[in-house]
C-alpha cells in the first residue's frame, strides 16, 4: 500500500468507529447540559429528542438534586403538556410529578388524563399519586393490561414480528396491505413491552379484527403496582393477581410488589369496612 492509501485506510477505519460514538453521544440523555443548553433544548422543535433530553435533566434537578433553580423552567413544563410529539408529553408528565409543591403541575396533570395516548395518561396518573390524588386510578390499572391492536381496515399481513419479542413503544408490529389499493400500513405498538401474539404473513384481516396483543413492559407494571399500593381498591385485584404468578416473564421484584400491593389493598379495604361499621351514616 502507498502512503496515501494507508492514510485513507486509517481515516476510514477511524470514521467507522467515530460515527456510532458521535450518534450515541448526541442522543444519550445522560450527557450533562448547561443551563443555557437546557433552555435551548426545551425550545428545539426540530429535534424532539433534545426536548426530552432537557426534560430528563430537569427531572433529576427536581428529584435527586433538589435544585430550586429548576423552577425557572416550570412554565416550559406546563407548555409542553400540549406538545404534539407523544414522547415529549410522556416524559413531561413524569417530570411534573417530581415537585408536588407546584399546584400548576397538579392542574396540568389532571388535564393530561384526557390525552389521546394511553402512555401519557398513565404517566400523568402516576404523577398525580405523588400529589395524593387518586383520580387517575383507572389509567394506572390500565397500565397492567395488555394492549390489543386492531386492523384499521380490511387487508392482508405482508410481514410481522415474532411472538415473544421485546418491543418499544412505537415499534413495528406488522405491515398490512390494504384491500383494493397498493397502500401498505405499518402497524406499531402503542406501549413498550413484549409481543404476546401477532398475525403472521399471509393472514387476512377484517377492519377491527385483532392484529396483535402486547404485554406491558416490566418497568411499567412495577410503577403501576407501586402506585396501586397507595391508592388501589378491591376492584383492582383482578388486574394485580396475574403478576403474582411464578412465571419466567414476571421478574421477582414485580411479583413481590404485586403481593405487597394486594396486601395493602386488602388491609385498606378492611379498615374502610370497619370505619363504615362504626359510622353507618358514611355508607349512605
Amino acid at each position: 500500500m502507498t502512503r496515501n492509501q494507508k492514510i485513507l485506510f486509517f481515516v476510514t477505519g477511524w470514521l467507522i468507529v467515530l460515527m456510532p460514538f458521535l450518534f450515541w453521544w448526541s442522543t444519550w440523555f445522560g450527557r450533562h447540559l448547561t443551563d443555557q443548553q437546557v433552555s435551548e433544548y426545551l425550545h428545539d422543535d426540530k429535534k424532539p429528542r433534545h426536548i426530552q433530553h432537557a426534560l430528563v435533566q430537569l427531572g433529576e434537578k427536581m428529584s435527586t438534586q433538589k435544585d430550586a433553580n429548576a423552577a425557572r423552567w416550570y412554565p416550559d413544563l406546563i407548555r409542553l403538556a400540549n406538545y404534539p410529539v407523544e414522547e415529549v408529553r410522556n416524559t413531561d408528565a413524569w417530570v411534573m410529578g417530581q415537585d408536588t409543591s407546584a399546584p400548576e403541575f397538579h392542574d396540568a396533570l389532571l388535564k393530561m388524563l384526557q390525552d389521546a395516548s394511553p402512555m401519557v395518561r398513565g404517566n400523568a396518573a402516576l404523577s398525580l399519586v405523588r400529589f395524593g390524588d387518586a383520580s387517575g386510578r383507572p389509567e394506572i390499572v390500565a397500565l397492567l393490561q395488555p394492549a390489543t391492536v386492531t386492523a384499521p381496515s380490511d387487508g392482508r399481513v405482508v410481514d410481522s414480528d415474532r411472538p415473544g419479542t421485546a418491543i418499544r413503544q412505537g415499534g413495528l408490529l406488522a405491515k398490512v396491505s390494504i384491500s383494493g389499493s397498493s397502500q401498505v400500513l405499518e402497524i406499531r405498538s402503542p406501549i413498550p413491552g413484549r409481543i404476546r401474539s401477532v398475525s403472521q404473513a399471509g393472514a387476512t384481516l377484517k377492519a377491527g379484527s385483532e392484529i396483535a396483543v402486547v404485554d406491558p413492559a416490566s418497568d411499567q407494571v412495577w410503577e403501576a403496582l407501586r402506585a396501586l399500593f397507595l391508592v388501589g381498591q378491591a376492584d383492582d385485584l383482578a388486574a394485580i393477581r396475574p403478576y403474582e404468578r411464578e412465571l419466567p416473564e414476571i421478574p421477582d421484584h414485580v411479583r413481590q410488589q404485586a403481593v405487597e400491593t394486594e396486601k395493602a389493598i386488602e388491609q385498606r379495604s378492611k379498615s374502610q369496612g370497619q370505619l363504615h361499621l362504626r359510622h353507618p351514616a358514611l355508607s349512605s
